[in-house]
């Protein structure tokens, strides 16, 4: 999960958002603070692509389809392990259709799929993070079932030794997004940004007795995603502009971070660095 990003699949606005009428008629009931406008949301999100192809990853695009505008948040329809890619079942219901748009287009460029969640399990990308090849934790929240943690045990078989489920808080309520990786993000093997207000505390001392530094995001920088930060590989990340005490602790860490204007693209989404991109192949030179 922290190695570096070698091929990625995104969506661009102008095929998830598509216009600002479909904006208009869908943010409401999926949750969005505010509308975005569609025309800055596409500017920024060419600023922000091309920070992710400064780091040289092969770039894949999903196009467009009739999902809804939170397609653009390509990592939760899948999970990708080093058996192949485990298509989602959506614990957000107006997503039901991603997933099959997800594996429509891995199987046209022969990538494998490895099995689904399916009903009544559910489990979204982003309550997976990856401790290390062998060990791989699973928040079980509002998105993620036991069913659909127990899905992905039997489909990951033999691929993993140890697979965590790390309960989540009610926080805000159902409607609202709240993945583990909405409170932690892997830096590197050894260095973890997380939230631990929202942290279980078997977890959290779990990830200390692995020696694993944890540097925490302030409250006041939580909701402005703070701690949502992409890795790149080899201590580069990618972060929301406007976290400027969560930016300065990675950085006295020697973390090489670069920024962008997340206004249109994430804040009103709730969709951070790490929700707009599915990295599908990881290693290091």
């Amino acid at each position: 999960m922290v190695k570096q990003v070698r091929r990625v699949l995104l969506k661009h606005p102008r095929d998830a958002f598509i216009d600002q009428n479909t904006i208009n008629r869908q943010y409401s009931e999926l949750n969005y603070s505010i509308a975005p406008n569609f025309e800055l949301a596409c500017k920024h999100y060419d600023l922000f692509l091309d920070l992710i192809k400064s780091f040289g990853p092969e770039i894949h695009f999903l196009p467009a389809s009739d999902t809804s505008i939170d397609s653009i948040y390509t990592h939760d329809p899948c999970i990708v392990t080093n058996g192949g890619v485990i298509i989602s079942n959506m614990g957000k219901t107006q997503r039901f259709n991603e997933p099959s748009e997800i594996e429509k287009y891995f199987r046209s460029i022969e990538v494998p799929i490895l099995g689904h969640i399916k009903e009544p399990g559910t489990l979204e990308g982003g309550d997976i993070i990856w401790i290390d090849e062998r060990t791989v934790a699973v928040g079980e929240g509002y998105r993620s079932n036991s069913q659909g943690i127990d899905q992905f045990k039997h489909l990951l078989g033999d691929i993993v030794d140890i697979v965590i489920p790390v309960p989540l808080p009610h926080w805000t309520g159902p409607e609202d997004c709240l993945h583990l990786m909405s409170n932690i993000s892997p830096i590197d093997h050894d260095l973890y940004l997380v939230y631990s207000r929202l942290l279980p505390v078997s977890f959290r001392k779990y990830l200390l007795d692995r020696k694993i530094q944890l540097i925490e995001v302030p409250d006041e920088e939580y909701a402005s995603m703070g701690c949502n930060v992409l890795t790149m590989g080899n201590r580069k990340v990618i972060m929301i502009e406007g976290n400027p005490i969560t930016q300065n602790k990675l950085e006295n860490e020697d973390v090489d971070v670069h920024t962008y204007d997340g206004t249109e693209i994430s804040l009103k989404g709730a969709g951070g660095p790490t929700c707009l991109t599915r990295p599908f192949l990881r290693y290091n030179q």
